[in-house]
């Protein structure tokens, strides 16, 4: 059976093989996930990311880590930081995802992706359960003081325009799966009960 893809092109159809995520999934010992992190610069995201699928692959699970300066580099090194280009970030990250999770991968993701939509457009695109969003909740007065790159204070003195939390707006998630406020916590700490989140669905 064939599946017409949603294109203008009529000729471009989508092949089904008898190797579906199941099966992939079921040869890693592991449940398919996207992880997705969601905070503003500096909230934490890539550290706990990190420390999570250090975690994961010392148990032999099989993970990759999206991360969304590292994107920038290859992927998306063609887009800028106005919101269109923010909205295609997001999309060509999600679509990846998605290849990853037919993959039998644990995929985690960590991007600020200020906007609902894009992160619901990656919920969408995948099967029921398959997209956790994990917020790290971080104020703002929190980040702009570690700034471990230096971004706070480049988007102050203006040399970074359209910045998420500065001049340019953030939708935090509404109803996440998990909310990390890592701020009163250790950065180990706060990766282990997101770990235990994956335990309690049954993820790892």
């Amino acid at each position: 059976m064939t599946q017409t893809t949603n294109t203008s092109t009529s000729n471009i159809v989508w092949h089904t093989h008898q190797i579906d995520k199941a099966v992939r999934g079921s040869n890693k010992g592991q449940v398919p996930r996207v992880l997705w992190l969601t905070g503003l610069s500096g909230s934490g995201k890539s550290t706990i990311a990190n420390l999570l699928e250090q975690k994961l692959v010392a148990q032999d699970k099989h993970t990759y880590l999206l991360d969304g300066d590292n994107v920038r580099h290859g992927l998306c090194g063609d887009l800028g930081f106005s919101n269109k280009d923010r909205v295609e970030n997001i999309r060509r990250i999600s679509e990846v995802a998605k290849l990853f999770v037919d993959s039998g991968t644990i995929v985690i993701t960590a991007f600020i992706s200020p906007f609902t939509a894009d992160r619901d457009y990656c919920r969408e695109i995948l099967e029921d359960g398959e997209f956790i969003e994990i917020f790290v909740d971080t104020p703002i007065e929190v980040c702009e003081a570690r700034d471990p790159k230096g971004l706070y204070k480049k988007a102050r003195s203006g040399d970074i325009p359209d910045f998420t939390g500065i001049d340019s707006e953030y939708q935090a998630p509404q109803s996440p799966e998990i909310t990390l406020q890592y701020q009163d916590e250790s950065a180990i700490d706060t990766a282990e009960r997101l770990y235990q989140l994956l335990v309690a669905q049954g993820v790892v």
